[in-house]
């Protein structure tokens, strides 16, 4: 519905969403989550077959974006570990490797990934959700913050590396559940009794991936993170947006 616009660019791949559920047989106790709890069994396998992938982390979950095209490879390369369904009229009916064998592409030969820059600004932020009932006591501050108190972005130079500060704000609105990435100091502006976060309260640094755009042909970004974090039990929530990966930990 909206309209074309020479401001506004669209990448031509359409995505697909999937969402990892828990069998409820991971053992108890303090584990890594986010996207390190997937890092082995979906990201790395799925790097490995050269899919690309854009991950969203929300306050509920996490999901993994693949392209339409990929679709065949990625339930190939999952149906081992996984049980894999897909969505028909609200209903979930299960999926098996020989619904989607047609088309099926072989593993290319492996390639170097390109170890792409990172950057660590001082900034700390906030991952919170918000009641959907209480959402129109703060839409005017949302409205505010979304479209009109950031300045533009500044162009990457030689500089930006030690960047002191980042801009960044995520809203997702998925299936009902809200969830809101923020800086410590645009939180203070909204009302701290609609704002619910963990017991905690605990705040979040972020790694920012890539020097320049990313584009979303190259494969294996999420993994090269997702992994050592994976392996030292570090909790991540990670952000896939239109120019650079994110990750919050």
């Amino acid at each position: 519905e909206l309209p074309p616009s020479e401001f506004m660019q669209v990448a031509d791949s359409t995505w697909l969403v999937l969402s990892v559920v828990s069998n409820g047989r991971a053992p108890s106790g303090c584990q890594a989550t986010g996207v390190t709890k997937i890092a082995r069994s979906v990201i790395a396998p799925l790097a490995e077959h050269h899919v690309s992938v854009l991950m969203l982390s929300t306050y509920q979950t996490d999901f993994i974006l693949v392209r339409e095209r990929d679709l065949p490879v990625v339930i190939h390369t999952l149906a081992g570990e996984f049980d894999i369904y897909k969505e028909e009229s609200g209903e979930c009916v299960p999926v098996t490797c020989d619904d989607v064998s047609n088309g099926f592409l072989k593993p290319k030969p492996a390639a170097s990934p390109t170890l792409h820059p990172v950057q660590s600004p001082q900034t700390r932020f906030c991952v919170l959700t918000v009641a959907p009932d209480t959402l129109p006591a703060i839409a005017t501050m949302l409205i505010d913050v979304l479209f009109y108190s950031h300045s533009p972005p500044r162009e990457a130079g030689a500089g930006s590396q030690d960047l002191d500060s980042i801009t960044f704000f995520a809203f997702s609105l998925i299936e009902g559940y809200i969830s809101i990435v923020m800086d410590a100091e645009t939180q203070k502006r909204f009302p701290s009794d609609l704002l619910l976060t963990s017991s905690t309260g605990e705040l979040w640094r972020m790694v920012r991936i890539g020097g320049q755009p990313l584009g979303f042909d190259e494969c294996g970004i999420v993994a090269q993170i997702a992994e050592p974090l994976a392996t030292a039990d570090i909790s991540a929530y990670y952000i896939s947006t239109f120019n650079f990966d994110h990750a919050l930990v």
